[in-house]
C-alpha cells in the first residue's frame, strides 16, 4: 500500500466495512478496504478501512455524525 495512508476503521463484518468505505467515498474521501481474514476461515481476521493521513480529520468528522464507532 502507498505511504500516507491510515487506518480508519476496523471490523470482522465485511459489509459494515464496505457501508464505512462508501461513505466516506460519497462525501468525497479516497477510502480502501484490506481484506485481512481467512480465506478458508471467515470468522477469523479482519476488514480494514484505510485512507489518507490529509483526510482523517473530516473523516473522524463525518463518521461521528453518522454515528459510526471508530
Amino acid at each position: 500500500m502507498e505511504q500516507n495512508w491510515i487506518k480508519i476503521f476496523t471490523s470482522t463484518n465485511f459489509f459494515q466495512s464496505e457501508m464505512v468505505k462508501q461513505m466516506l467515498i460519497e462525501n468525497h474521501i479516497d477510502a480502501v478496504l484490506l481484506n485481512k481474514q481467512d480465506s478458508s476461515h471467515r470468522n477469523f481476521g479482519n476488514i480494514e478501512v484505510y485512507i489518507h493521513n490529509g483526510d482523517f480529520a473530516q473523516a473522524v468528522e463525518i463518521m461521528i455524525l453518522n454515528q459510526i464507532n471508530i
